[in-house]
């Protein structure tokens, strides 16, 4: 039972045998507006991301670049970690699985709590394992004879390995997620681990022979013939990274143990393990699981997942780099579907920022201060009333915190920037309808009336701008910033305009 308000957020640690492409980056950043949402409403986040660094797949692929495992997980272990400023992610804190004390003597902690429970058991093994995914498959789960996320033909192998008893943990598990003591969104991806889980679950490897990873990994407590599977250890990183097994543990029980919620944001290409092998290592060792599990969908480039393996990377660094950290976060939270896969192109890029951000967000502040400084010196007099014409943009800002509070629960970030837009929206109509400039006309004709209306229009366009700003902080913190620094001059005056969001065209470079 949570004792604190503490939020615990995580990313999964991604393999680091290539550099980082754009559907990493938009986990990193669907996290990170989860943070930085919570901490506007005054709770207290820890933010976690980190690098997978001790995969087979790491080693193959610097052996076939002719360089050393621990120089090549390094160099691209740097890339991953780069993208924090491009990007403008707030985490506290990385972890790499390599490289981090905190780590392995974790791993070695959980490894001896499950031992304790007789769950680990030695026994020869012959399966189709795919080494993309680090996993083996049942001929039964190979559609055409592939792998179902790589789409090539797992190699047959023949080991002994050590072996997690999985099978125990089926009814716990059932129960664990249809309670909602881990809440699994969205509900297809509740759906499919329970049809998982209720299909039978069998013992899985959880170690490798160590001269197959040229002893690469962190070797098996007690048998250093063997280190233990990536997955295994890779799903430890989440309460590695808080002293869990160290002598201070003091994070572990802030974060972990008494916080209100540990939430993880995953792909749904790792689903399972999450959703049933790291909640039953979890009840093995005797340790509280985590509260919610969000599972996002796939960026696709003609329908293709995006792959380093298959040629259709996109470096997000790029992305940024020609059309600025605003435009790419808007993209992948604005146009990024909850349900089904998402095809990118430049184009869409470009239409959506500048729908949204140039002539949407940018464009409803930028002929605000204008109307401001060119009818009233650039100083806002506090409304004494709200007219008619403004009631309907008051309503949509006063709401929108709420709008997007919920929006967020959901973990829709879709739902939660159209609340920002759908309050533009009704900002802008209300330039078109009240015609500030004809009121300015009637005042300078003596008319009073006008006089308040135009005081009352423009304040509430002034403070609608305000919230807009202020809660698209986690969307789009740079911009936001921008935004709030011109409403923000003191003693009722706001700058002149300077637009914030450049007008992008076609697919300029």
């Amino acid at each position: 039972m949570a004792t604190n308000q503490n939020v615990y957020i995580t990313t999964s640690i991604p393999y680091v045998n290539a550099e980082p492409h754009l559907g990493h980056a938009l986990e990193f950043v669907q996290a990170d507006v989860l943070a930085r949402h919570q901490r506007s409403r005054g709770l207290l986040v820890r933010f976690l991301t980190g690098t997978d660094d001790n995969a087979l797949k790491n080693v193959t692929a610097a052996r076939s670049a002719g360089v050393d495992v621990r120089e090549f997980v390094d160099a691209n272990a740097r890339r991953f970690l780069g993208l924090q400023e491009p990007l403008s992610l707030s985490f506290d804190d990385v972890i790499r699985t390599s490289a981090d004390l905190r780590h392995r003597i974790g791993v070695e902690r959980l490894w001896e709590q499950c031992a304790r429970q007789g769950d680990f058991y030695r026994r020869h093994y012959e399966g189709l394992y795919c080494g993309g995914c680090e996993q083996f498959y049942r001929q039964e789960d190979l559609p055409e004879g592939l792998c179902p996320e790589h789409r090539v033909t797992p190699e047959p192998v023949v080991e002994e390995n050590w072996f997690f008893r999985l099978s125990r943990y089926a009814e716990p598990l059932l129960e664990t997620v249809t309670s909602g003591q881990v809440r699994i969104e969205p509900a297809t991806r509740r759906n499919e681990v329970l049809a998982f889980i209720r299909a039978g679950l069998e013992d899985f490897s959880v170690s490798r022979p160590a001269a197959r990873a040229n002893g690469w990994g962190i070797p098996v407590p007690g048998d250093p013939g063997h280190i233990i599977y990536v997955w295994w250890d890779a799903l430890a990183n989440y309460i590695t990274a808080l002293g869990y097994g160290g002598p201070d543990q003091r994070a572990y029980q802030d974060w972990w143990v008494d916080s209100a919620a540990r939430i993880h944001v995953i792909g749904k290409g790792i689903t399972r393990f999450h959703a049933v092998y790291w909640l039953a290592l979890l009840l093995s060792a005797g340790q509280p699981l985590p509260t919610t599990i969000h599972v996002h969908e796939y960026l696709t480039v003609d329908g293709a997942k995006l792959s380093k393996s298959t040629g259709n990377a996109i470096s997000p660094e790029d992305l940024v780099r020609r059309f600025g950290t605003d435009a790419v976060r808007w993209w992948l939270l604005r146009e990024v579907a909850r349900l089904g896969d998402t095809d990118f192109t430049v184009e869409r890029l470009v239409a959506c920022a500048n729908r949204n951000l140039a002539n949407g967000i940018g464009n409803l502040q930028n002929r605000t201060l204008a109307l401001v400084h060119k009818f009233r010196a650039g100083r806002i007099i506090n409304p004494s009333r709200v007219n008619s014409l403004g009631s309907d943009l008051v309503t949509a800002y006063q709401t929108l915190p709420h709008v997007i509070d919920d929006a967020l629960t959901r973990f829709d970030f879709r739902a939660a920037t159209e609340g920002i837009s759908s309050v533009v929206d009704t900002g802008n109509r209300l330039v078109e309808a009240a015609r500030p400039w004809e009121l300015a006309r009637r005042e300078k004709a003596g008319d009073l009336g006008a006089s308040r209306d135009l005081d009352d229009v423009l304040g509430v366009l002034v403070d609608a701008c305000r919230v807009v700003a202020h809660e698209s902080r986690p969307f789009i913190p740079n911009g936001a910033a921008a935004l709030l620094e011109q409403l923000s001059s003191g003693d009722g005056q706001v700058s002149p305009p300077t637009p914030v969001f450049p007008r992008w065209h076609g697919t300029t470079h």
